[in-house]
């Protein structure tokens, strides 16, 4: 296609740019009113516009009246036009269309640009055009003038230099010729000069023109992308020429688009400021402007947009850098509290300014700490660390705050050989040794380092799937791990030997071991660390009875017992001889147990060691199989001399519980497609026994052992009800196991009971100590709430318990909104997705069992009180329930056709006389179902409407008020 008119060819974009200015120049100068007609039709197609300024119009009509004409010709139903159109093909005509302003104003300036006649009309044009009613008109134009007040700014600022040099000649000529007669040379300098002064007042007098004419009006324009487009640009007008801008009557304009509402505008702001405060020789002239405006830039890191956030983060971390004392101390703890955000950009930018703040040596690296030696250096930025980590009393989330400061000081925070030596060091060596609390979060920066650099990627919780690395990222994780590997090797056992009796530091240290790259051992030649290791694992278990520390414990010999790798028979050796220790001391115990006339005088020391002794047990029989120490029948005693007698300890029957439940699921495990029948059946007793005693238990007198049973079952019947066992479906035939209808009714009762029943508070003085304990007990007590709820809807989501159970927790979806409604809600969600049918069918059915609640309640003369607070909670509950549809009406149509049709013929039930002249009991249940009247499409509410019909009788059958729900019920759906 040949381009014809500019327009054209600027869009397709296929010529230089500099070669059709050119053209454009030469046809100028041979004819500018034609060229000026181009140029003027150029800036209306730009628009969108359809028409053409002829030769006529142009000389004969006044500016406005050629306007007024334009936007005739303009269709001002299609809102589209150029500058907004998406795709590759316009964002580049946006390019040119900037570029080509440039170009012509740059290839001007030495010719027509002060002809008095150019620039006149194109500004007067642009100006015009910046205030029509047409949007399409003011963006184009206002973007077109800010582009050319760019480009005459760097004009002048040619102009201003050119000046200055000419100014320097003729000084220089005048003294070289002073006393003598008058010089050509000088007269010629003169010329110059004054041409110059001429010049930059014609283009001051440009400048002045558009900035009034244009941004003045339009800096507030109400489409966000002019406002954006009109700051974007007197940002860059500030920092290319300061001495004309940098002064508070053009940067209050910035200053004052800060508040914008619109995230776009306030980004261009802080972009803007960037510039300006990211220089020095600036920031001198920024005092008032600072003052005045500081504040609300110190606020923008809460904005709602997180690029604004990200940016505002970054303009203060410059500002603190080049003003002096802009920020106060308690400013710039707020701002560091940052670095523990979820949204990773804004936490790596709070992480920078931390860093750079408060961490790093930059301009003070010649003064070393005393007696730093090796490690000086690391050792400072260390300590300062672990101040900032533990003076930070709201956030203990320690991965976080190594994430934020990983791609600043990543390579302290990989200066593992400075931390563990800060850790080994002793007291007498460095007067200044770590106190516990110093101590111990060290550890956790450690575990929190070592857990970055394996695994590369941020941790849950901030940012998105864990993202796929680089060749270069992935060389540099190997190198890590192996250096993580090498180095904890033969630190960790020592690490271990010193904290062995501190519970928390040793559960994070022996998360350590996950991390390594195991075949170091073998082919290092390492093995005698590894045994140190487990020395020192084994000494933790035997000192322990910490869940958290034997978990670790038992998790570390997970790790290190993979048959694959060349270490295994040494960790299996060391692994049996634990627990063959274990089971010795449990028998001991035991047998002690059953000869004291079966347990009924053990005092607190025995109950304290069976307690101990079992837990090690469980934690090491979660991650292995110890069926071969034939563990079940010893814990089942105990859970059936419970049942008989009920008066072991809770201590004792927690564990045994937990290894028994073990014990199943690694028998149940083991089920393979050769299983014997007999093995089947025998183990289908035991299942059957198992659940049994659960059942029984969900009734004991201890709330830990009731709540224990429940979690257990629910997690046993999901177990049971999806396993394949491998493939063997006689094994699933005679497995499989879905609750009786008397089992799922005392599972429904135990959550009534135990979740939804609230415990009446007693008012009590108590100090803010005990008030700090009772409010960490509730805290808990909602924790093991939330996950008893969560449990029980698991069955429902996976079909375990019928669907209709749902109905019952549904009800309580407003009331405990605040402590439930997510887990409710997702409920609601995944079984709409298994079944949308059935899973309306639960709402109504809900919403009639609350009906029904509410109708036996009331008294039946009266009739239904519409105003009663438990009648109003019904409709807000279906609204509720209405909302959980979404916008997507095709997609909801069936579920919510259901629930029309289901409570229509609710509300119809017991109907007295065919004709429906007597009022049907439960009519006004059609208010409740009014409120998915909205969320039927057009077609369907007319379905619904005839389906009304059927049940009432034309005209109805009187006016009366306990008529109304029909009324309201039928409006809703002719709406």
């Amino acid at each position: 296609v040949e381009a014809v008119t500019l327009f054209e060819v600027v869009s397709m974009g296929k010529r230089a740019m500099q070669s059709v200015v050119d053209d454009w120049v030469e046809a100028y100068k041979q004819d500018r009113n034609v060229a000026l007609l181009d140029l003027i039709n150029f800036f209306i197609q730009c628009s969108g516009c359809q028409g053409m300024v002829t030769a006529e119009m142009f000389q004969s009509l006044h500016k406005k009246d050629v306007m007024r004409k334009m936007t005739e010709t303009f269709d001002e139903d299609n809102e589209d036009y150029p500058l907004i159109r998406t795709g590759p093909y316009w964002k580049k005509f946006k390019a040119n269309f900037c570029e080509f302003i440039a170009v012509l104003v740059q290839q001007c300036q030495c010719s027509i640009l002060y002809d008095s006649y150019l620039m006149d009309t194109v500004i007067s044009l642009l100006t015009g055009l910046a205030d029509s009613m047409v949007r399409a008109f003011r963006h184009t134009s206002t973007l077109a003038a800010m582009k050319l007040l760019t480009a005459v700014v760097s004009v002048h600022l040619n102009l201003d230099v050119n000046k200055h040099n000419a100014q320097r000649l003729y000084e220089v000529e005048k003294k070289r010729i002073s006393g003598k007669r008058t010089n050509y040379r000088l007269d010629q300098l003169e010329r110059k000069r004054k041409e110059y002064e001429q010049k930059l007042l014609e283009i001051q007098n440009m400048m002045n023109a558009i900035f009034k004419g244009t941004f003045l009006n339009r800096y507030r324009d109400v489409i966000p992308e002019i406002r954006a487009t009109c700051i974007e640009e007197i940002g860059s007008w500030i920092k290319t020429y300061p001495d004309a801008f940098l002064n508070d009557s053009y940067l209050k304009y910035i200053g004052w688009m800060l508040y914008d509402k619109q995230a776009e505008v306030r980004l261009k702001c802080l972009l803007g400021l960037q510039g300006i405060y990211s220089r020095k020789e600036l920031v001198s002239r920024m005092d008032l402007f600072t003052s005045r405006f500081k504040d609300r830039i110190v606020s923008m890191p809460l904005d709602k947009d997180h690029e604004v956030a990200v940016q505002a983060m970054k303009l203060l971390m410059l500002m603190s850098q080049n003003c002096e004392d802009v920020l106060s101390a308690e400013e710039c703890e707020t701002l560091y509290q940052f670095v523990y955000t979820t949204h990773r950009p804004l936490a790596v930018a709070a992480g920078e300014f931390l860093y750079k703040s408060l961490l790093s040596h930059e301009g003070d690296e010649e003064v070393q700490p005393k007696g730093g030696g090796k490690f000086g250096a690391s050792t400072d930025q260390l300590k300062r660390l672990i101040r900032f980590f533990l003076e930070s009393e709201l956030h203990k989330h320690v991965a976080y705050l190594i994430d934020s400061l990983w791609d600043w000081a990543g390579k302290f925070l990989k200066d593992w050989e400075c931390m563990t030596a800060l850790l080994l060091k002793n007291a007498e060596e460095d007067g200044e040794a770590l106190s516990d609390a110093h101590e111990s979060a060290l550890i956790e920066i450690i575990l929190a380092t070592v857990r970055e650099a394996a695994e590369g990627h941020p941790p849950v919780g901030r940012g998105a799937a864990k993202k796929i690395l680089s060749v270069k990222e992935k060389k540099i994780q190997l190198e890590d791990c192996t250096k993580i590997t090498e180095h904890f090797i033969m630190v960790l056992p020592q690490l271990l030997a010193k904290y062995s009796t501190d519970a928390q530091k040793v559960a994070n240290l022996l998360q350590i071991p996950q991390y390594y790259d195991l075949g170091v051992y073998s082919t290092g030649h390492l093995e005698k660390h590894l045994d140190a290791l487990l020395r020192e694992v084994k000494d933790i278990v035997a000192k322990h009875s910490d869940m958290s520390v034997l978990e670790a414990s038992s998790r570390t010999y997970y790790i290190l017992c993979r048959e694959e790798i060349a270490i295994y028979n040494q960790v299996d050796r060391a692994r049996t001889q634990l627990i063959d220790e274990l089971m010795r001391q449990l028998n001991q115990l035991l047998g002690g147990f059953w000869q004291k006339e079966a347990g009924f005088c053990m005092d607190a020391g025995e109950i304290s060691r069976m307690h101990s002794a079992l837990r090690r047990i469980a934690a090491f029989h979660n991650a292995h199989d110890l069926t071969k120490w034939n563990l079940y029948d010893k814990t089942l005693k105990l859970l059936m001399f419970e049942m008989e007698h009920g008066s072991l300890p809770v201590l004792m029957i927690l564990p045994a519980l937990q290894c028994t439940y073990f014990s199943l699921l690694w028998q149940l495990a083991e089920v393979s497609e050769n299983s014997p029948k007999e093995t089947l059946f025998a183990l289908r007793r035991e299942l059957r026994h198992f659940s049994q005693i659960c059942m029984c238990f969900l009734h004991h007198k201890g709330k830990d052992v009731r709540e224990k049973a429940f979690m257990i079952l629910c997690d046993w019947l999901l177990i049971l009800s999806h396993q394949d066992s491998n493939n063997n479906e006689e094994a699933v035939g005679l497995l499989d196991y879905l609750p009786n209808t008397s089992l799922q009714e005392k599972l429904l009762l135990f959550i009534q009971e135990h979740v939804f029943i609230e415990e009446e508070e007693e008012s009590k003085d108590l100090t803010e100590e005990e008030e700090r304990k009772e409010e960490s007990c509730k805290l808990d007590d909602l924790h093991k709430k939330r996950s008893l709820l969560a449990a029980y809807c698991k069955l429902i989501v996976y079909n375990v318990v019928e669907m209709t159970a749902a109905a019952e927790i549904y009800k309580y979806y407003v009331k405990t909104y605040n402590d439930f409604g997510d887990i409710i809600k997702e409920t609601l969600s995944r079984t709409r997705h298994n079944n949308k049918i059935q899973s309306a069918k639960t709402l109504i059915l809900c919403l009639q069992q609350l009906f029904q609640t509410h109708a036996e309640s009331q008294d039946s003369s009266n009739g239904v009180d519409f105003s009663s607070a438990s009648f109003t909670n019904m409709k807000e509950l279906a609204r509720r329930f209405s909302l959980t549809f979404g916008w997507d009406q095709v997609k909801s149509r069936e579920s919510v056709a259901m629930i029309h049709k289901e409570g229509i013929e609710f509300a119809f039930q017991g109907a007295t006389g065919v004709d429906g002249k007597c009022l049907p009991p439960n009519l006004s249940f059609l208010l409740i179902i009014s409120e998915f009247s909205n969320k039927l499409l057009k077609p369907d509410k007319r379905l619904v409407y005839a389906y009304l019909q059927r049940y009432i009788a034309e005209p109805l059958p009187c006016k009366g008020e306990e008529w109304q729900p029909l009324i309201w019920y039928r409006n809703s759906l002719l709406a």
